[in-house]
């Protein structure tokens, strides 16, 4: 959008924008393979034992030889994307600009397809770099309907993937998600809404919740991911 070279200056094209100068001008930097190497150990880690907060990892990396503080450990779940699985209190206090829905499926007999459609984003490591992996899955045929992959976490890659299914396998009764920000938003929630599907959301930290989802992409990592090792998005994508 900031584009040099051009009549306006750079400082009032980020006046206009509202935007820092520093913005303007940053260039990202790629991530160091060794971080990249300790990200795709807490990857494995949180698989196996989903409960860790930042201070076990820290601990568990430690004596896998990777020493590592609990703060950074911390900073990288949330690049990540990924946290502890556990019930918090008060999880039920709702954030005005993003609503959180109740869980609509306890005690459901799921037993027909497109009663149930469940979706959700995992982090997946590759040789240079990593990048995120959302998923529509129906829970009676537990078929993936449709994914994408991105290289951000913004709502725009969860929304392509939840129209191409509503385009190829028509409408759902209930559309399940955890609370995370790229389902609770107004783009992707407005979706659900104007098809007439009943959003449901996992309770906060309530894994088992989508434990379909969750399965699944143990198995995904497991039996594919970690074995092929993706030099980059486009060899993921393929």
């Amino acid at each position: 959008m900031i584009r040099t070279g051009h009549p306006i200056p750079v400082a009032t094209q980020c006046k206009l924008l509202a935007i820092a100068r520093s913005t303007a001008y940053y260039k990202p930097k790629p991530v160091p393979p060794a971080t990249l190497d300790v990200m795709r150990h807490l990857d494995r880690l949180h698989l196996d034992h989903p409960f860790m907060g930042s201070r076990m990892l820290a601990g568990r990396l430690g004596l896998d030889g990777v020493p590592i503080g609990r703060r950074r450990v911390r900073t990288l779940m949330r690049r990540m994307g990924i946290e502890a699985h556990y019930c918090r209190p008060k999880t039920s206090r709702k954030h005005p600009a993003n609503p959180v829905f109740p869980y609509l499926l306890r005690e459901l007999t799921i037993d027909r397809v497109n009663q149930v459609w469940a979706a959700d984003i995992t982090y997946i490591p590759m040789a240079h770099g990593f990048c995120y992996l959302v998923a529509v899955v129906d829970w009676f045929t537990r078929r993936v309907l449709s994914w994408r992959l991105s290289n951000t976490m913004h709502s725009d890659f969860c929304i392509d993937a939840l129209e191409e299914a509503l385009g190829r396998f028509g409408v759902p009764e209930i559309f399940n998600t955890d609370q995370g920000s790229q389902f609770t938003g107004a783009d992707f929630t407005g979706v659900l809404k104007s098809r007439g599907i009943r959003i449901s959301m996992d309770g906060k930290g309530r894994w088992v919740d989508n434990v379909i989802v969750e399965r699944f992409w143990r198995s995904l990592k497991y039996e594919e991911v970690y074995q092929k090792g993706y030099e980059d998005l486009r060899d993921g994508r393929r």
